[in-house]
């Protein structure tokens, strides 16, 4: 199918209203009926071709493009749009959850051809997918000389505070405090409304800490992105993450307009249905398969990820 591509501009986090266009010229569709496809529409469920970006999508300082993780539609799309994106003359970047900020000299080296690959996946402790679905991304960059953004915070940092909370940040050297973002205000939201919610094991207590940790995470790639257009104000910045950090406004998305509320976003959330009027533009794609189906695998599941964080090591 044609590789496809966003074009206007979200008003829930830019502050300005998003109407339908195109409407007498829509793009033709072609149906999703395999992994590897996917189509974009407008909140307003109007498909988007991928020539034919309107000033809106080249006018975003910010695109974040939620996933799916290890879905293969979207991870094309991604590369799809950061092609196209380049193409338009701006300055394009490249931020991933996929990296954190204390690996960005390693991602910079790799960038640059000082180190191949292996040693960037394993002293960059690149995701386990790394190949399969992020390679693209960051080869097209290094090709096309972007900038890519290790923009989030480190796991054994966030999972320490996912253990013991937002007081664990207090534990920290100057060295260590660096690579979370400055301010974790856990304090009532929507999102948190929508974390707790989500959540279907724990006390309140460990879900709170547990939403600290989330919340860890959306802040730092949130300030890595505004650090990075702060010190570069003419570049663009695609991020990729999961769609939890970014749908709907919310997450990093909520976290960009703390910091600079004049940013303009525009948010590509994945969706198996399209809607006619949604928040975020849709990517259609076909919805991953049930992870479970029968409870005592769930379970266990559960079980082999916590043994694998007992032996976590947290500061005392």
């Amino acid at each position: 199918m044609k590789a496809l591509v966003p074009t206007l501009m979200l008003a829930l986090v830019a502050g300005c209203s998003t109407t339908p266009s195109n409407q007498a010229n829509q793009a033709p569709t072609e149906p999703v009926v395999s992994y590897y496809d996917y189509q974009l529409y407008t909140p307003f469920g109007q498909p988007i071709e991928l020539d034919n970006l309107p000033q809106e999508l080249l006018d975003a300082d910010i695109v974040l493009v939620g996933e799916w993780h290890t879905h293969t539609g979207i991870h094309r799309f991604q590369t799809d749009l950061l092609q196209a994106l380049s193409q338009t003359g701006a300055k394009q970047i490249l931020s991933m959850e996929q990296f954190t900020r204390d690996k960005q000299t390693i991602v910079d080296q790799y960038l640059a051809g000082e180190i191949g690959e292996q040693p960037l996946i394993q002293q960059g402790n690149a995701w386990p997918n790394y190949q399969s679905d992020y390679r693209p991304l960051v080869e097209y960059a290094k090709a096309q000389q972007l900038p890519v953004i290790a923009a989030n915070a480190p796991k054994n940092l966030v999972r320490c505070i996912g253990r013991e909370g937002t007081a664990y940040l207090d534990k920290l050297d100057d060295g260590e405090r660096q690579w979370i973002a400055n301010n974790i205000d856990t304090s009532d939201s929507l999102y948190k409304e929508k974390f707790f919610a989500s959540m279907h094991h724990g006390s309140p207590e460990q879900t709170e800490k547990q939403y600290a940790a989330q919340l860890t995470w959306d802040a730092t790639m949130a300030e890595s992105i505004v650090n990075y257009i702060d010190q570069h104000p003419e570049s663009k910045v695609m991020h990729v993450a999961g769609k939890f950090h970014t749908e709907q406004g919310l997450g990093t998305a909520a976290q960009i307009h703390k910091l600079n509320p004049n940013l303009k976003l525009v948010i590509i959330t994945p969706k198996a249905d399209i809607s006619d009027n949604d928040s975020d533009f849709q990517l259609q794609v076909l919805t991953p398969p049930t992870r479970y189906v029968k409870t005592e695998n769930q379970m266990a599941a559960y079980k082999k990820l916590a043994s694998r964080h007992s032996d976590l090591t947290c500061k005392p």
